[in-house]
């Protein structure tokens, strides 16, 4: 399917006139003052809700609009570099579709496009929605170059007959330069494979895989809006209690970011026993980035196929867990939590995981087997967790900035018992706070005999317990509340 510029060749090959300018924009919704395109409107107003179709003509661009006397040509001025080339493919096919603008001094300023369902013989897409769907995700994508799309851009779609490759087809087109450009031209070749009768039955349903998996990924800029210091840190407070210099050495890694405009330089590796908190603390630091977050549990990963997918030469080929965790999270901007990274060394005979992972951390690009494509990885922020920092190796080490997590003080354990644990047990299952009371000795005999270990389970643990247990005498005994003094506690299995 030709990508859209708005020009067309007539018989005698002479080039169609170009009416309209393009402009760059990053909202991620339009309106009268910020359109998706503008069309002239000198001939007359357009009403606020217009029925036509777009038009790819020899002569020039327009938008035939539909009136009482008949169709009206009229010429497209300004176009939202983001929507060329899925307005090009409404006008290669003429769908006919609904506009919804306003008429200002510049012209009909169009701020949103719609399927009209009566498509006249000419489908939309294979899949219904497509262009609500493309619409969504063009907003949210950012604005391509201004260079021009040459003619290796073009991509036959019309004999494609199977539904979901049409449907892939279609978005790759209308998608543009919002896509990467090594991405565009992989797309290409995979589209190709899918549509081959050359090649085996294996090959093409790996290649329309892959493709749908690629084209479910939004794929954003490394362009980060700064971070709200105030917001940062009451997130860290509400996530964390205490551990001021933790919490410091975070704002100052994430601030950076309201200068730059993109992640940090490096990682966070946070070091500490068990419990302390560590991946609470990531989760934290995903919410102050505003992005999404997936895991990588590397005690349980030994194999580097398993983070670089396999070959498709295999037919139970599958892409790996990096890839699939781009495919879940829907988007290339998202924070990889790479938890118990002091396991990462722990290859079995096949190669070591941690060298895979340097090249993701190294944020160079990930390629992974079965996509066969340089996967872009501006977007990834890595926050690594680790029990015992000597065993990770100098290199992985070097790609983090180190946060140690000391264990909380019994002090502390006692005040994140009263003031967090325990409420937040009580609201879960539907207890007021006078029907479980814990007194100061109660309290102190809870920290002796239940919170033995480093970290905070054992304290959320406990928590459980008294609750559970003050629930049953209330709704067994008949009770109406239940105090915990440390007689009371020693006596609790």
């Amino acid at each position: 399917m030709p990508v859209f510029d708005f020009a067309a060749e007539d018989s005698s090959k002479k080039e169609a006139v170009k009416t309209y300018q393009t402009f760059r924009s990053d909202e991620d919704t339009a309106t009268a003052e910020r359109p998706i395109i503008v069309i002239d409107n000198k001939s007359g107003k357009k009403p606020h809700h217009s029925n036509g179709a777009f038009t790819n003509p020899i002569s020039r661009s327009s938008f035939e609009f539909e009136t009482e006397n008949g169709v009206e040509p009229a010429d497209i001025l300004r176009v939202d570099l983001r929507f060329v080339s899925l307005i090009g493919w409404l006008g290669e096919n003429h769908i006919p579709v609904r506009l919804s603008g306003a008429n200002t001094d510049e012209g009909y300023a169009v701020y949103k496009i719609r399927e009209t369902g009566a498509t006249g013989g000419n489908k939309l897409s294979a899949e219904d929605g497509f262009l609500q769907f493309m619409m969504e995700r063009l907003f949210a994508s950012h604005a391509p170059s201004e260079d021009t799309l040459d003619e290796e851009e073009a991509e036959d779609g019309d004999d494609m007959k199977l539904t979901s490759i049409q449907s892939i087809t279609d978005f790759i087109t209308c998608a543009g330069r919002t896509f990467p450009d090594n991405i565009r031209l992989w797309a290409r070749r995979n589209l190709a494979v899918a549509k081959s009768s050359e090649v085996t039955i294996e090959e093409r349903r790996h290649a329309q895989r892959a493709l749908s998996i690629m084209t479910g990924i939004q794929w954003k800029s490394d362009y980060f809006e700064a971070i709200d210091p105030v917001e940062a840190r009451r997130i860290l407070d509400e996530e964390l209690y205490g551990l001021e210099s933790v919490k410091q050495r975070i704002m100052e890694t994430v601030i950076q970011v309201n200068r730059t405009h993109t992640l940090p330089s490096y990682g966070l590796l946070l070091c500490g026993p068990a419990g302390v908190g560590k991946s609470q603390i990531a989760y934290a630091v995903a919410r102050i980035l505003k992005l999404p977050w997936t895991t990588l549990d590397m005690s349980s990963i030994n194999d580097p196929e398993q983070l670089t997918g396999s070959s498709r030469i295999y037919s139970n080929a599958k892409p790996g867990i990096i890839m699939e965790a781009f495919s879940n999270a829907g988007t290339s901007n998202l924070v990889f939590i790479i938890n118990e990274l002091d396991k990462a060394n722990s290859g079995k005979g096949n190669g070591n995981p941690a060298d895979v992972l340097l090249t993701l951390l190294d944020n160079l690009g990930f390629t992974d087997n079965y996509m066969e494509c340089m996967i872009p990885t501006m977007g990834v922020y890595p926050i690594a967790t680790a029990n015992v920092k000597a065993d990770i190796s100098a290199p992985l080490m070097s790609r983090f900035a180190v946060i140690d997590i000391p264990d909380y003080t019994v002090e502390e354990k006692k005040e994140i018992f009263r003031r967090f644990s325990l409420p937040k047990v009580l609201k879960r299952i539907g207890m007021k706070e006078e029907e479980c009371i814990v007194t100061e000795d109660g309290l102190d005999a809870v920290m002796e005999k239940f919170v033995i270990s480093t970290g905070i389970r054992n304290v959320e643990q406990a928590a459980e317990h008294l609750a559970a247990n003050a629930l049953y005498q209330i709704e067994v005994q008949g009770v109406d509340s239940v105090t915990f003094d440390r007689n009371m506690v020693e006596k609790l299995s």
